[in-house]
């Protein structure tokens, strides 16, 4: 008599609102869409959708990424998310307004770019 293996169906999440958390640095633009608790749902980023080199940090890039981090999240039901914006590359405004144009209502946009109050010790000056 053979082992039968049976298998759980995973049952569909039903999220109303969320968060977006954008990181556009100057070689690459990542997108995470997660939940109010912080747990990651779907994720995408420049090197995922097939761009390569200078092309991954571009705004049309970010457009793409969005797209497509939108559409793992389309059958949850995201209605509104909270958006948290990090770095400081071209795709973070084209990031933006590509949640907008994909249908995602957008509450509150948040800076958390980290700036440095008056930051590290400099380099000693070189004596030729």
């Amino acid at each position: 008599m053979a082992n039968k293996i049976s298998s759980k169906k995973k049952a569909k999440k039903s999220i109303k609102k969320g968060q977006v958390y954008i990181q556009a640095t100057y070689n690459n633009t990542l997108v995470t869409i997660a939940d109010e608790q912080g747990n990651t749902l779907a994720w995408s980023s420049a090197g995922v959708n097939g761009f390569k080199g200078p092309k991954k940090a571009t705004p049309y890039a970010a457009g793409i990424i969005v797209r497509n981090a939108c559409d793992k999240v389309k059958d949850m039901g995201l209605i509104t998310v909270d958006v948290f914006v990090t770095g400081v590359g071209a795709g973070r405004e084209a990031a933006v307004r590509a949640l907008h144009a994909n249908g995602l209502t957008i509450n509150s946009i948040k800076d958390l770019t980290p700036i440095p109050h008056n930051g590290c010790r400099p380099k000693k000056t070189r004596r030729v």
